[in-house]
């Protein structure tokens, strides 16, 4: 009967509206900064993901082979939960990570201070954001506005889809399965060294035009 009527019960299309007076405002914001970022500055598109649970599967992983799957225990032991903390530098997509045990403002503000000893002093900063109360948090406020070479970007109030880094985090880390499979003799406290690129000295600027194509 499904097929017969084209039916699929399992599939599903979401969609919200903002209700930001400022949409438009913030959207050519912001997407100016992707199609013809300043001169001298670095745009950073910065997010965290909460809640990804370290689990460790009570037998080894039956590696997959020829005809036939990979095997993974149902059970499993939990290690307690981190949470990724990244910048997605948007002229060449290298990103800046680190992980925290919790997820507020101080852990925020902490890496942010990493962001600032890993970026040239000599570059301004564009740190593209959402609404999260972490990050409009006082203490927070007080440190960019302490150092000017900082300029902050909030996405329009729900419209975080404008945060670049965001497919980055949903990619690695779905929201539907939040967890990350131990491996044999793998310490608990992940650093995620796969995301974890050190931003060179000698960055250049690129320039996109509206087609999308790099203007040297």
């Amino acid at each position: 009967m499904w097929k017969a009527f084209g039916l699929q019960p399992h599939r599903q299309k979401h969609f919200k509206l903002s209700n930001d007076p400022f949409f438009v405002e913030k959207v050519r914001d912001i997407v100016g900064l992707y199609l013809n970022p300043p001169d001298n500055a670095m745009v950073l598109c910065v997010d965290e993901k909460s809640q990804i649970q370290a689990l460790e599967r009570t037998q080894p992983i039956l590696p997959l082979g020829l005809g036939y799957v990979e095997g993974v225990t149902h059970n499993y032991i939990r290690h307690g939960i981190t949470t990724l903390f990244a910048a997605l530098e948007v002229a060449s997509g290298k990103v800046l990570a680190q992980c925290k045990p919790r997820h507020r403002h101080q852990e925020f503000l902490q890496f942010l201070k990493y962001i600032d000893q890993n970026v040239p002093k000599d570059l301004d900063i564009h740190l593209v954001v959402d609404n999260y109360a972490t990050h409009k948090h006082e203490k927070i406020k007080r440190w960019i506005a302490a150092r000017p070479r900082y300029h902050v970007h909030y996405t329009p109030t729900y419209a975080s889809w404008l945060n670049q880094v965001g497919d980055l985090v949903r990619h690695h880390y779905p929201e539907s399965h939040p967890t990350r499979d131990l491996q044999e003799g793998e310490r608990p406290h992940c650093q995620h060294s796969e995301f974890h690129q050190p931003l060179q000295q000698n960055l250049t600027t690129v320039r996109l035009d509206r087609d999308r194509r790099i203007d040297p």
